[in-house]
């Protein structure tokens, strides 16, 4: 079992301070990360993409001064690529020597002291689990033909994951939230949204404000079984200023605000089992019924 001698507490008033400067609406569970990760715990992070995750870790860490090694979870995750190898190359002229061995992410995390953040976690192969689980509960690893590598005492884990995402995930073991603590991340108010998307384009307030609530709209269609994050709006706002431009017309024109919806989110929404409607016929009920609710039709 982990002590929490061997782990140093982090600067958690300067991580809540560096969160409050750059994250939008999150200061309740940058607090509870943040004191969660300075009492030497692990967190595992809950949440659909688009909700801020990566954004606030990478606050957290600089707020403590600690680097964020980032780790994108996938079936090709093997041990090996989490940990590291020996240089080829160099074995066949050098045998097997602590100089030739290229570190993996886990690796450099544990001896940089780091926050080691491994994105969509539930996609990560079980031997792979399994080798982050002996190092939460040892804070040490031993590499064949390497040696031992022990944890900083300022090293964390952050494992996140989409619990509304079943394909192709897997499981996830008892035993890493028994190591860990849990903290959800839900999709923010429409104010927060709003304010993102602001913040994220610079786009007029009514084309803003119109690509929040088609976004927000794709999370509750009856026709959709995932909607779209917040990106679908900075993406809607974006092609849709590009798009006036280029048409020499208003970003706020319909033609060009439909277009530029359907650019954003068709690619970002998932229909519903036994869905045959084109999903560019969705998109656009949904761009003209958010233009509809907010009286811009």
């Amino acid at each position: 079992m982990t002590s929490v001698r061997t782990a140093a507490h982090l600067d958690v008033a300067g991580m809540v301070r560096v969160a409050r400067q750059r994250v939008v609406d999150r200061l309740r569970e940058a607090e509870v990360v943040a004191a969660a990760l300075s009492a030497g715990r692990n967190i595992v992070l809950e949440g659909p993409p688009g909700t801020g995750k990566t954004t606030l870790l990478r606050a957290l860490a600089d707020g403590a001064g600690v680097p964020l090694v980032l780790v994108e979870g996938n079936a090709e995750l093997t041990p090996t690529r989490l940990v590291g190898h020996h240089d080829a190359s160099r074995v066949l002229t050098e045998d097997y020597r602590p100089e030739n061995f290229v570190p993996g992410p886990l690796t450099r995390a544990m001896t940089e002291g780091a926050l080691l953040y491994v994105e969509e976690f539930n996609r990560v192969p079980e031997e792979t689990m399994n080798v982050l689980l002996g190092v939460l509960s040892e804070r040490e690893m031993h590499v064949p033909r390497y040696g031992r590598v022990a944890a900083r005492p300022t090293f964390r884990l952050v494992a996140a994951m989409n619990p509304f995402d079943a394909v192709g995930t897997a499981r996830v073991t008892p035993a890493l939230y028994d190591r860990s603590c849990r903290v959800a991340m839900a999709y923010q108010d429409e104010d927060a949204e709003l304010r993102v998307v602001e913040a994220g384009t610079g786009g007029e307030a009514a084309l803003v404000a119109r690509a929040v609530r088609a976004v927000r709209i794709t999370r509750d269609h009856p026709e959709l079984r995932i909607g779209a994050s917040v990106r679908g709006a900075i993406d809607t706002v974006l092609i849709a200023v590009e798009l006036g431009a280029v048409r020499e017309t208003p970003a706020l024109e319909e033609a060009t605000g439909l277009d530029a919806a359907l650019a954003a989110l068709t690619g970002k929404v998932t229909r519903g089992d036994g869905v045959s409607r084109p999903v560019e016929d969705v998109v656009a009920d949904i761009w003209r019924r958010a233009g509809e609710e907010l009286g811009k039709a």
